[in-house]
């Protein structure tokens, strides 16, 4: 897991072949003016996810994972919470991976609360178990996926 600001995207490039586009994206596109929605960036490999939602509470949420994407989540807008837990110390798992929408949910408490405001941005691994949308009001923001191949 990662935790940063956009003007550090630089030292991250090495970490996967598909973080250039991914980061570009975000640099040179005026995100808050995008509809909420799916946009390709790279076909399947890379695309972003723009989403305007209601915060929730730790009571409402699960911690996710996924196998096939590494996401990278950039808060608009507002603040919001996200949870992480390492994957490998999850226990409880409420639901099996779905490999049609690469997914699986826990219900263990995370380890730690990640605050962002805007203009931060977590990037989730595979091993990574995360829980976003943590908080009250709406948040809006950006999720990149990057293919982990």
């Amino acid at each position: 897991m990662i935790l940063d600001e956009l003007k550090s995207t630089d030292r991250y490039l090495s970490l996967n072949n598909h973080f250039a586009s991914a980061f570009d994206f975000l640099l040179s596109t005026d995100l808050k003016e995008l509809p909420v929605g799916r946009f390709e960036i790279d076909g399947d490999q890379v695309y972003a996810m723009v989403q305007n939602v209601q915060g929730r509470s730790r009571e409402e949420s699960t911690l996710e994972s996924h196998k096939r994407y590494i996401d990278i989540q950039l808060v608009l807008d507002g603040s919001e919470g996200m949870g992480w837990k390492s994957l490998s110390s999850c226990e409880q798992l409420v639901v099996e991976y779905n490999d049609d929408k690469d997914v699986q949910r826990f219900s263990d408490e995370p380890d730690t609360i990640l605050k962002l405001k805007a203009g931060q941005y977590a990037i989730f691994f595979p091993e990574d178990a995360h829980m976003p949308l943590l908080g009250s009001g709406e948040i809006h923001k950006v999720v990149i996926k990057v293919a982990t191949d």
